[in-house]
C-alpha cells in the first residue's frame, strides 16, 4: 500500500473523473482533464531527463498551470519546489542553488529575474514558461502550451513509493528560506487528510478517501485564497483533491473579488491566512453587506498567521451561522491542533489560540519531557509520529529541530512556546525566535499585536524588541494606522493596559504607511526591527 501524492490524486480521478476539480477565473477543469494535462506535462519533463528525486521549481502566482506542474512532478517521482514570487535576484539565486533545481516552470513575466541569475546555475537545464504576457526571448524558455502538446496523455509512469519526497521551502519569520523534506506518506498523515482532524483516526486504505468521494454526490467547493507557493494553500488543495472536492483560486487577492467569487461559485469553505486577508475581507463585506449573496459559505478556515479575536467577532456579527476554524501547524510539523470559534469565545489567552491538540502533538519542557496538563509549565510545541526527514542540506539545523525526547521518541520542535491546559488543550504563546526578553520577562509579540489591533485606529501592527540599557529589551510597535487616524503612544498605552499586563505594553511607537508581510500573511520581523531601530525608512 502506497500513500503517495500522485497515487492518491489518481484514485480520485478514477472515482470522480467528470466532477469539476479546479476553477481559476473563467477556466474550469474536471478531474479527468486536470489529470490529462498533468500527464502530458509529466511526460514532457520525463522526455527531457527529469525523474525520481529531481527538483523542479514552480515560480508563478495562482493559476491552473501551478497545480498541473505540481501534480506532473509527483507523477514522475520528481519533487516540486515552491518559489516565492516576491523574491528579488539575490534571494532567487540563493533559493535556486540551495534547492538544486534542474528545471523550472515559471510565469513568463518573471523571465528578467531568472535571466539575471541564470549564469550562476549550471544545473538548471530546462525552463518552461507560462504565458502571462511576458517576454522570454532572452531566456529561451519553452512555451507551456508547447510542453503540454508534446507530452503523451497516458499514465505509464511505473510504481511510486511512500518514500518519495515532498519538499516545502519556508522563510518563516526570520532567516533565509529552508527546505523541509518530508516522506510523502508522512506528509499525507500530517497535512493531507490521512488523519481525520475531528476524530484523530488514521486512514487505513489508499483508496478510502476516493471511495468516500464517489459515494458523496455533492462535493464541497473550497475557495483557496492564499498563494500556492505557501504550504497551507498546497495542502488545502491536495487534500480537497484527494476527497473529490472542487477547488477555486483567485489569480490575485482582492477582498471584493473574494466575495464575488463566493457568490459566483457558491463556495462552502474559504481558506485565509489570518488578519492579512481576513481583515480587508470583512471590511469589504461591512462596507456593503448586500452586494453579494454569500449564504453558501459556512466555514472560514485560517492557519499560518494570527487571526485576531476582534476580526473574528466582526465576521460573526455579519455572518452569525459561519463556523470559524483556527488551525495551528507549521511546515516542519504539519497539523498540531484546531479550534472552532463561536461568538463570545474568540479571546486568546496568549499569543495564539487555544486548540484541541492534534494526534501526536504535545508540549516539551527544556529537558524534552512532555509537559503535564494543567501544570502551568511553559514549553515548546512539538510533534512526533509522522514528521519530516529534516532540512535539505542543513544537518546542523536538522539536529537542532528534530530531537529525541526522554521517552525515546523522535520529535520536531519548530520553535513555538506553548502550555497545556487542564483539559489537554494547547495554548500557543508565540514564536521563540521573536520572543522579547524585557527584564527577565518573556513577551510574545503576537499577544501584543492582537491587543494593538483591537484599537479602532489601528489597521495592522507588528511588535519587536529593541535594545534597552536597563531592561535588555523593550517593546516597540510598528503600526499601520487606519486612514485619517494617527494614534499616539499614550492613547495606545491606555488601550493596551485594558487587555495585557503593563510590562507587555509598547514603550515605542513607529507609524508606517504599510506593514510589510509575506504573501502568506506572516509578519516581516526583520523589516519591523529595522524600522524600530531607525535603520530603514518609515515615519515614527
Amino acid at each position: 500500500m502506497a500513500f503517495n501524492i500522485a497515487d492518491l490524486f489518481e484514485h480520485a480521478v478514477d472515482a470522480v473523473g467528470d466532477r469539476t476539480a479546479l476553477v481559476v477565473g473563467d477556466q474550469r477543469l474536471t478531474y479527468a482533464a486536470l489529470d490529462d494535462r498533468a500527464n502530458r506535462l509529466a511526460h514532457h519533463l520525463a522526455d527531457h531527463g527529469m525523474g525520481a528525486g529531481d527538483h523542479i521549481g514552480i515560480y508563478a502566482q495562482n493559476c491552473a498551470e501551478w497545480v498541473e506542474a505540481m501534480i506532473a512532478a509527483f507523477k514522475i517521482r520528481a519533487v516540486p519546489i515552491n518559489i516565492n514570487f516576491r523574491y528579488v535576484a539575490d534571494e532567487l539565486a540563493y533559493l535556486f542553488d540551495d534547492a538544486d533545481l534542474v528545471a523550472l516552470v515559471h510565469a513568463a513575466s518573471y523571465a528578467p529575474r531568472i535571466a539575471a541569475v541564470r549564469a550562476g546555475l549550471p544545473a538548471l537545464r530546462h525552463l518552461v514558461a507560462i504565458d502571462d504576457g511576458g517576454d522570454t526571448a532572452d531566456l529561451g524558455s519553452l512555451p507551456y502550451a508547447d510542453a503540454i502538446a508534446s507530452g503523451a496523455p497516458g499514465r505509464d509512469f511505473g510504481d511510486r513509493s511512500p518514500d518519495d519526497h515532498y519538499v516545502l521551502y519556508t522563510g518563516g519569520t526570520t532567516g533565509l528560506p529552508k527546505g523541509v523534506v518530508w516522506r510523502q506518506e508522512d506528509v499525507f498523515f500530517a497535512l493531507g487528510g490521512g488523519i481525520d482532524a475531528t476524530t484523530n483516526e488514521r486512514i487505513t486504505s489508499e483508496t478510502q478517501l476516493a471511495e468516500k468521494a464517489a459515494a458523496t454526490p455533492a462535493p464541497l467547493v473550497m475557495l483557496c485564497i492564499p498563494p500556492l507557493m505557501h504550504g497551507a494553500a498546497q495542502w488545502a488543495t491536495l487534500r480537497s483533491f484527494f476527497e473529490g472536492n472542487t477547488v477555486v483560486f483567485l489569480p490575485r487577492f482582492h477582498p471584493d473579488e473574494v466575495w464575488a467569487t463566493v457568490e459566483r461559485e457558491r463556495a462552502n469553505v474559504a481558506m485565509i491566512t489570518g488578519d492579512a486577508m481576513g481583515r480587508p475581507m470583512i471590511e469589504a463585506l461591512e462596507a456593503d453587506p448586500d452586494a453579494h449573496d454569500v449564504s453558501s459559505l459556512f466555514v472560514l478556515s485560517s492557519s499560518a498567521a494570527v487571526f485576531s479575536p476582534t476580526v473574528k467577532d466582526r465576521y460573526l456579527d455579519l455572518l452569525p451561522n459561519l463556523m470559524i476554524v483556527d488551525s495551528i501547524g507549521s511546515s516542519e510539523s504539519g497539523h498540531n491542533g484546531m479550534v472552532t470559534v463561536a461568538k463570545g469565545e474568540t479571546e486568546m489567552r496568549g499569543g495564539g489560540p487555544t486548540v484541541v491538540a492534534g494526534r501526536d502533538a504535545c508540549v516539551l519542557d527544556d529537558s524534552l519531557t512532555p509537559v503535564a496538563a494543567g501544570s502551568g509549565v511553559v514549553g515548546r510545541l512539538a510533534r512526533s509520529g509522522n514528521i519530516p526527514v529534516g532540512y535539505h542540506k542543513d544537518e546542523a539545523k536538522t539536529a537542532a529541530t528534530f530531537v529525541t525526547g526522554t521517552d525515546g521518541r523522535r520529535y520536531v520542535i519548530p520553535g513555538d512556546f506553548a502550555t497545556v491546559e487542564p483539559d489537554g488543550s494547547i495554548t500557543l504563546l508565540g514564536r521563540g525566535s521573536v520572543c522579547i526578553n524585557s527584564g527577565g520577562e518573556k513577551i510574545f509579540p503576537e499577544e501584543v499585536e492582537a491587543a494593538l489591533k483591537a484599537h479602532p485606529a489601528v489597521f495592522d501592527a507588528v511588535v519587536v524588541g529593541v535594545p534597552d540599557t536597563r531592561w535588555g529589551q523593550t517593546v516597540a510597535a510598528v503600526v499601520q494606522p487606519r486612514s485619517g487616524h494617527r494614534p499616539s503612544l499614550d492613547e495606545l498605552d491606555r488601550h493596551c493596559r485594558t487587555l495585557i499586563a503593563g510590562y507587555k505594553v509598547p514603550r515605542h511607537l513607529h507609524l508606517v504607511d504599510r506593514v510589510e508581510r509575506s504573501p502568506s500573511g506572516k509578519p516581516d520581523y526583520p523589516w519591523a526591527t529595522r524600522v524600530a531601530t531607525g535603520t530603514t525608512g518609515g515615519p515614527s
